[in-house]
């Protein structure tokens, strides 16, 4: 990065940033990607590869602050905080027990619903217009409860789904579960399927796939660390240590990092981290026929090219904390006990960062700032699900045209 002028400038070359790059692209802008590229996989590589569109309830759902001290005595549960972190995080959870009251969570349902449909249909043009249907499965996914007492307390989650116009089958008994995933322990008596869920074959590949593609229509990507944002009359500035540039527009998708360039402009964001879990093993693992998800235990098995990952959990512990991967072999054992066919020799083990904000929801907007500087961050474990939607809204931005939804729940200031 030489000191340069540049139309549009995206900051992360992650999914969020890639196809929103891509989609404006396709729209005849010169778009220029920054990214800091350490050499590690990153979340929008190593996650579970899914397209979750029916997962439209936030993780601030009314009561769950009555749950919290269990997420200190339990370091390996499906939602901690290390105790060390426990100080640190306190402010971030105050903002979070307040998004969990009744109407402001309803409020998150809705957009989140919104924003869902945006990004299925999103998702859907852009594989139309990349010829990329090869790289996903169609397979649906299953949501397994273990007896009829924690299937009825999570009707009301099917409900919001029907009332939002999302498919499923509710499945009773161990056959009917059996018919769509066999070699599953009798333990789990009930399910929801949700027959229009999507997976990519790899995440990895899928991001790998949309990069070339851009770059292969005249995009560029520099690999730089972005130290601070700066504000001119003329443009919006980017400072590093191979030099300056300047952008017309600058979005900022930096992930789990974006708060600290929002910061050097005075934007304020309480933005956390997930930090997700999880294990990958090869070929011949198991026989898996859609995905998997264990919501009592918080964790998903998922197929990934001809094997197997398995992942999940939410973890409140900051950029800075190293990884516990006794978190990883937790998640592995327990699938082992609820698919006794799993072969789990040889795995490979990760932990990567998920932007998460107190209401689950992501920020799409403009700087408060400044009307140059445009955000899209923070959305939590659904970045991959969200990506084309949050691409379409950001052109959208660019472009001062009226979106497809309503981006006031989505705004900078809502903070």
């Amino acid at each position: 990065m030489k000191n340069e002028t540049q139309d549009i400038v995206v900051v992360g070359a992650g999914i969020i940033g890639i196809t929103t790059a891509l989609w404006l692209q396709s729209r005849g802008r010169s778009v220029l990607v920054l990214d800091r590229n350490d050499g590690k996989p990153r979340a929008s590589e190593m996650n579970a590869g899914a397209f979750a569109f029916s997962d439209i309830e936030p993780l601030a759902t009314p009561g769950i602050m009555s749950k919290a001290p269990k997420w200190l005595l339990d370091p390996l549960g499906p939602l901690s905080v290390p105790p060390r972190y426990a100080l640190q995080i306190a402010p971030w959870l105050l903002r979070f027990w307040r998004a969990s009251r009744p109407d402001r969570y309803r409020a998150s349902v809705k957009a989140q619903a919104d924003l869902m449909q945006t990004a299925q249909s999103a998702l859907e043009d852009l594989i139309r217009e990349t010829a990329t249907e090869h790289l996903f499965r169609r397979e649906g996914q299953l949501q397994l409860y273990e007896g009829e007492r924690e299937f009825r307390a999570n009707l009301p989650s099917w409900d919001l789904r029907r009332a939002h116009g999302m498919a499923f089958e509710l499945l009773e008994t161990p056959e009917a579960i059996a018919a769509f995933q066999p070699g599953l322990h009798s333990r789990f008596t009930h399910a929801g399927f949700t027959p229009d869920w999507i997976n990519s074959c790899d995440p990895a590949l899928w991001l790998k796939t949309l990069t070339e593609t851009f770059l292969s229509r005249g995009g560029r990507i520099e690999k730089t660390e972005v130290g601070s944002v700066s504000l001119t009359e003329t443009y919006a500035g980017l400072s590093g240590p191979e030099g300056d540039i300047s952008a017309g527009q600058l979005i900022i998708c930096a992930g789990a990092w974006s708060h600290k360039l929002a910061a050097t402009i005075g934007d304020r964001f309480p933005l956390e981290t997930e930090r997700g879990y999880n294990t990958t093993l090869g070929a011949g693992a198991f026989d898996l026929k859609t995905h998997l998800t264990f919501p009592g235990h918080g964790f998903v098995v998922t197929r990934i090219d001809d094997g197997v990952r398995v992942g999940g959990a939410v973890e409140l512990g900051g950029l800075s904390l190293p990884p516990d991967y006794r978190r990883a072999k937790t998640l592995l054992d327990k699938a082992k006990q609820f698919l006794p066919a799993l072969k789990c020799d040889g795995g490979r083990q990760w932990m990567g960062y998920r932007p998460s904000l107190p209401d689950s929801l992501p920020v799409i907007d403009r700087s408060p700032r400044d009307r140059r500087v445009i955000y899209a961050f923070g959305h939590g474990h659904l970045g991959l699900t969200q990506s084309a939607g949050t691409a379409e809204l950001v052109a959208h931005l660019v472009e001062d045209t009226v979106p497809p939804v309503d981006l006031k729940p989505f705004s900078a200031r809502r903070f």
